[in-house]
């Protein structure tokens, strides 16, 4: 591994059954994700995806890319930029910026980025790990 290589890509589909079995495993039915009449009359006009659910693509990249590692002592900063909707397909991406050694092992840094389907930005953000020695 070296400094600009990718980490790897996760694309999945965003579903109108999947942001509801989201809202059953958080707990989090706020209307936005789950009520078609409410979103319908919001900012939005439509449902969106809980953010966090996009988010989780995040960790599983970082998860396929260093494994244990990840689990162990993977962080990650994000910034939410826009929603994403049922019908989107998202693609998670990054590459490594900058690897440190250390007496733990070699923190890699990472940037990392969520787009939909025509590009558009839904989050942005940092990671890192650290490989154990």
């Amino acid at each position: 591994m070296e400094n600009g290589d990718p980490i790897i890509e996760v694309i999945k589909e965003i579903t109108s059954e999947q942001v509801l079995l989201y809202a059953e495993a958080s707990g989090d039915f706020n209307p936005i994700h789950v009520n078609k009449e409410f979103a319908e009359n919001s900012q939005f006009g439509r449902n969106i995806a809980h953010g966090m659910m996009i988010a989780a693509t995040i960790s599983e990249s970082m998860s396929l890319t260093f494994g244990e590692s990840w689990h162990h002592s993977g962080k990650v900063k994000i910034r939410f930029r826009s929603p994403a909707y049922p019908g989107d397909t998202i693609t998670t991406s990054g590459q490594i910026q900058k690897m440190i050694a250390s007496e733990e092992g070699t923190e890699i840094k990472c940037s990392v980025l969520v787009t939909n389907q025509t590009g558009e930005t839904l989050i942005s953000g940092n990671s890192s790990v650290i490989i154990s020695s």
